[in-house]
């Protein structure tokens, strides 16, 4: 509960000295809306078009792990495999999503989809990276007193390999968790008629700066949450480790 006092006091202060230059300076609502103005957007909309954005960054999130930790487990297991693939892996992340996102859109519509693919994509990397690193991070004594003991390949993985790789796996997760963000909103400002990308879009060529503000705020709400709830999990799942994997 302390840790969490500091920042919310920390932003309690920025918050009540934003305010006051805004006032004091007389600074148009166009240029700078004041926190009051921002919070005198939240409405229900706002809400919704949250919850949009949520929901497909979190299926992307989902869906993006579950593949990356198979692929990882093909790559380790298959190293041939590996050296075919990753630098295809490679050359999709060096894309730049806002490239790939017109072609979603055409390909898949501007619905959930194009979306839920643009955050899979900008997910996928760090995830795959990190869960191949650490099922190989398990010392090559205890791999060797496995075999000795005469364990299965499925024994050695979950029982060795797993448990090794999960600080990397879980260091990778927190990564993906924010910019599964990033990807949705990126899918929304190219082709969408909902969530937050789309409301940013309608609010800047409005010039309704505080509603732009509110959406702004909304998307790093759902950003840290994601990160916090991955962070939980961690500590309950991983307390052998000090999460220090990098």
């Amino acid at each position: 509960m302390s840790r969490a006092l500091a920042p919310i006091a920390f932003g309690l202060l920025l918050l009540v000295a934003w305010q006051a230059i805004v006032v004091l300076a007389q600074i148009p609502e166009y240029l700078l809306p004041s926190p009051a103005a921002i919070i005198a957007t939240v409405d229900r909309s706002l809400v919704v078009q949250f919850g949009v954005t949520f929901i497909e960054a979190l299926a992307g999130f989902l869906i993006a792990s579950v593949l990356a930790f198979a692929i990882a487990t093909l790559f380790v297991r298959f190293h041939t495999l590996e050296e075919g693939l990753f630098p295809i892996a490679i050359a999709v992340k060096t894309t730049p999503i806002v490239a790939i996102a017109p072609l979603l859109v055409i390909w898949l519509g501007t619905g959930w989809w194009s979306k839920i693919v643009a955050a899979i994509l900008i997910c996928f990397f760090p995830v795959l990276v990190n869960t191949v690193k650490g099922l190989k991070a398990a010392d090559l004594e205890y791999r060797e007193l496995f075999e000795t003991l005469g364990a299965s390949r499925a024994q050695e993985f979950r029982k060795l390999r797993v448990p090794y790789c999960l600080p990397y796996l879980f260091s990778a997760l927190k990564i993906s968790s924010s910019l599964a963000v990033v990807g949705a909103i990126v899918g929304e400002f190219v082709g969408a008629t909902q969530g937050l990308g789309y409301l940013i879009i309608i609010s800047s060529a409005h010039l309704e700066t505080a509603t732009l503000f509110s959406a702004i705020f909304a998307a790093a709400l759902a950003g840290i949450t994601m990160f916090y709830a991955i962070s939980w999990t961690e500590r309950r799942l991983i307390f052998w480790s000090s999460g220090d994997a990098e």
